[in-house]
């Protein structure tokens, strides 16, 4: 194992709270069984999984206090909702006091909460990987959403922000921009994918019936030929 995950695990298991630490551990892990299956750097799957939360030790607060003094750019939706900072910082803890110098692994801790558009696949692992690690229980739907993870994540990763989306709406909960965006944006990949797909199955279709027909045409050529050769042979045994 990297003895800088070694280190930041145990830096993490001090600093946070033992269900934010399980938590954390939790969405390391499912962030490598996805990279597994989707073929991404399993070391970089992880340290975006350990790093995702290394902010979220702090209060409102002081999150807002501590990105206003690092010159950390915040949306309205973040001034809103502070707790939603905790990603934006995580971002800047990694880099500044972790030494992760990654920028696909510092975009990923930036936008799993609220997604954003364009997503990588880091990005995407990570986001999905908060929502179905093991720890989780309280969203009814999480069963479905962890078998969909392993088959299709962009229809995972959309699933889950309509999911969140709706349980945002019916509790009148602010909703950052940036989600909405983010949303919409997976929507127009899940749907390009499928019309691709579909595109595919078409052009197969289309490229497999002729070749029957005309199978099927020698067929009945081959077959009518062989009743006449067949029939004159009887004739034939007749006479």
């Amino acid at each position: 194992m990297n003895t800088k995950v070694l280190e930041i695990r145990k830096s993490l298991k001090k600093k946070l709270d033992p269900f934010r630490f399980e938590h954390t551990m939790g969405v390391a892990y499912t962030c490598q069984a996805l990279a597994m299956r989707y073929e991404y750097d399993l070391h970089k799957a992880e340290l975006a999984g350990l790093l995702h939360d290394c902010a979220k030790r702090f209060d409102n607060e002081t999150m807002l206090s501590k990105c206003q003094k690092r010159e950390i750019p915040m949306s309205d939706g973040e001034l809103r909702d502070p707790s939603l900072l905790h990603a934006k910082l995580g971002a800047w803890y990694a880099k500044e006091k972790y030494g992760v110098e990654d920028q696909d692994i510092l975009t990923a801790i930036e936008c799993h909460t609220t997604g954003k558009k364009d997503m990588t696949l880091l990005d995407k692992i990570l986001y999905v990987a908060d929502y179905i690690e093991p720890g989780r229980y309280k969203a009814s739907e999480l069963p479905e959403m962890r078998k969909l993870a392993f088959i299709d994540l962009d229809l995972a990763c959309l699933s889950i922000m309509e999911s969140i989306l709706k349980y945002l709406e019916s509790t009148n909960c602010p909703i950052d921009t940036t989600t909405i965006d983010a949303c919409e944006d997976m929507r127009r990949v899940v749907a390009e994918k499928q019309a691709a797909v579909q595109a595919v199955i078409t052009v197969d279709q289309d490229t497999v019936s002729p070749t029957k027909e005309v199978n099927n045409d020698e067929s009945v050529k081959r077959n009518g030929k062989n009743r006449r050769i067949r029939s004159g042979r009887q004739k034939r045994r007749r006479h």
